[in-house]
């Protein structure tokens, strides 16, 4: 298995290659001089285009600017942000946590409700379970994510007064910054650093609100899993391995989960395992509408603003996390199924 992992990481390396030049090849179909609009700065450079396309050769052959850039990256310059007005680095360390703090809490809760329910739903085939959770998952998957995440802010902030959008408070982001010698940003995740610096007070604001921001991206998400684990049941509950095993008197809690949704978990964890890469990127409509200044806004910022260097990056960001997520899926596979033997 070293080997193959091994293998597997060295293909990183054309997948990154190909997707580099994939999305460098689309952004040279824009002309020099509007790719030179994102240097400006002022309205005097707004005023000598030119001067800027000369200054940093976007009339060069493609090759020799795609060769300068990896040059840059590979020197650890990634290029300057101009949404976040910083390096691009820089700026990915700043919201990158936002994203990964929603996700750590809403993936696990996505992956055990998608396998609770559609286990249930398999095993209680056409029952008012069943139609009820399908019917549930067909609303929460056709339901815009931007629509849900509204109706839920109406709901429970602008009727109730609860869970609040944004990241933390006013008035604790205040205390925060007035007292550095008393809180420090361990992992730029509130939640987390509240636990780390004993501030459980901030972890709890924290909490209170992510709880929205979860709850959308887990209903939404959820209704995908959950149909893919039901499918799996059905199919693994018609073998003949499970007559086998229902004729030679094995209760059905051992044939349901011990034998037949295991079997069934190979699908799930490959959709899973998408999912998860995918959510890395952040949600634009949960970060916007909640005001989660994460990846998923800042991406949406950088596409419409053609902020190429954040573009490159973040692209290049997703391929190494689908790559590492499809090795860990794999080695999954060979976990729970051992006939699958990774060569």
């Amino acid at each position: 298995m070293t080997a193959y992992i091994i293998r597997r990481l060295l293909f990183l390396v054309f997948v990154l290659f190909g997707v580099s030049v994939l999305i460098f090849g689309l952004l040279m179909t824009f002309s020099p001089e509007r790719r030179a609009a994102v240097y400006v700065t002022t309205p005097q450079q707004a005023k000598d285009i030119p001067r800027l396309v000369e200054q940093y050769g976007l009339n060069d052959p493609v090759p020799v600017q795609y060769t300068r850039w990896v040059k840059e990256v590979a020197s650890g310059n990634l290029g300057w942000s101009l949404v976040a007005a910083r390096p691009v680095a820089k700026a990915f360390w700043s919201y990158f946590p936002t994203t990964l703090e929603l996700n750590l809490f809403a993936s696990p809760l996505v992956i055990i409700v998608g396998i609770w329910l559609g286990t249930l739903a398999g095993v209680h085939r056409d029952t008012w379970l069943d139609h009820g959770t399908r019917i549930g998952a067909i609303v929460g998957w056709s339901l815009p994510t931007f629509l849900f995440a509204l109706v839920l802010l109406m709901i429970f902030y602008g009727y109730f007064g609860l869970f609040p959008p944004g990241i933390i408070s006013s008035d604790t982001s205040l205390w925060v910054i007035n007292n550095p010698d008393k809180f420090t940003r361990y992992t730029g995740m509130y939640s987390i650093d509240g636990l780390l610096n004993g501030q459980l007070w901030v972890t709890w604001d924290s909490l209170n609100h992510l709880v929205l921001p979860v709850l959308t991206q887990v209903i939404v998400v959820v209704a995908l899993l959950m149909r893919v684990m039901r499918s799996g049941m059905l199919e693994e509950l018609s073998r003949d391995y499970v007559i086998t095993a229902k004729a030679k008197g094995a209760d059905a809690h051992t044939i349901n989960i011990k034998h037949a949704r295991k079997n069934a978990l190979i699908p799930v964890i490959t959709v899973a395992g998408q999912l998860v890469a995918l959510s890395m990127e952040g949600s634009i409509a949960v970060e916007v509408v909640f005001s989660r200044q994460g990846m998923g806004w800042w991406l949406a910022h950088s596409a419409t603003q053609l902020d190429m260097p954040v573009l490159m990056s973040v692209c290049m960001f997703i391929g190494v996390v689908f790559v590492l997520s499809n090795l860990i899926i794999d080695i999954m596979y060979a976990y729970i199924d051992p006939r699958i033997q990774l060569q």
